[in-house]
């Protein structure tokens, strides 16, 4: 299923979330500005399990960071960043601008750190902002459960779209990933996806987002008058 928009306004403008995703495509565009230095300059800024297990230092502590905003293809960045549009506003929104920042950064790393954690000895350079984003799916799980998004669902030859709960097509996604990661468990030089970063990443948004919510404004209290 490939989600393509959701029926989910939001009351503040998501400037945060737009400026994840510029900064996001910019950095790519560097990727690419670097021709034969590309590959190189990726794999000095990726996180590679092997350098943090053997002794995190700042270059590792850096590489946290650098290694969510780099991607290894246009079609790894459009998937992601389709997701991130698609979800991240109404998340943010929730959050609230600075909060939701901070989340979605602490949701990148808390991916990274469930994926070192599994393949410890891997050196294997991992990029992407899919983790961070998998923070964002998660919290939107639980606070727009019910919320419809329109969904192309691929039915062998034939392309169908429905409008479908939040609650299953992002369920969906992550039973997916979970089965996926099962699977690679134990393959620590395994290439492709880094699906514990996405099943980290997805458990730290369900656990923080709700909770990080703002409480919304307080009714002001006006009194009732009665007559005698």
């Amino acid at each position: 299923m490939i989600p393509l928009r959701d029926e989910n306004p939001t009351r503040h403008f998501p400037f945060v979330n737009y400026a994840l995703i510029g900064v996001n495509v910019l950095v790519f565009l560097w990727q690419l500005s670097l021709g034969s230095e590309g590959d190189a300059t990726l794999f000095r800024l990726a996180l590679i399990p092997l350098d943090v297990t053997r002794g995190l230092d700042l270059a590792d502590a850096r590489a946290v960071l650098t290694s969510m905003f780099m991607h290894a293809g246009v079609a790894h960045l459009l998937g992601n960043m389709l997701y991130l549009w698609i979800f991240g506003d109404n998340v943010e929104d929730a959050l609230g601008h600075f909060r939701y920042l901070a989340f979605y950064l602490a949701g990148g790393i808390a991916a990274s750190a469930t994926h070192v954690l599994l393949y410890p000895s891997s050196t294997v350079p991992t990029v992407g902002a899919s983790g961070a984003i998998a923070a964002t799916l998660g919290a939107y799980l639980l606070l727009f459960p019910n919320r419809r998004v329109v969904t192309l669902i691929p039915l062998g030859f034939f392309l169908q779209v429905a409008r479908l709960p939040a609650i299953l097509v992002l369920g969906m996604w992550f039973v997916l990933q979970l089965f996926q990661g099962t699977l690679s468990l134990g393959m620590d030089q395994l290439g492709g996806v880094a699906f514990w970063a996405h099943i980290g990443g997805f458990a730290f948004g369900m656990l923080l987002g709700p909770l990080l919510r703002r409480r919304p404004a307080p009714t002001p209290y006006r009194a009732d008058w009665g007559r005698w």
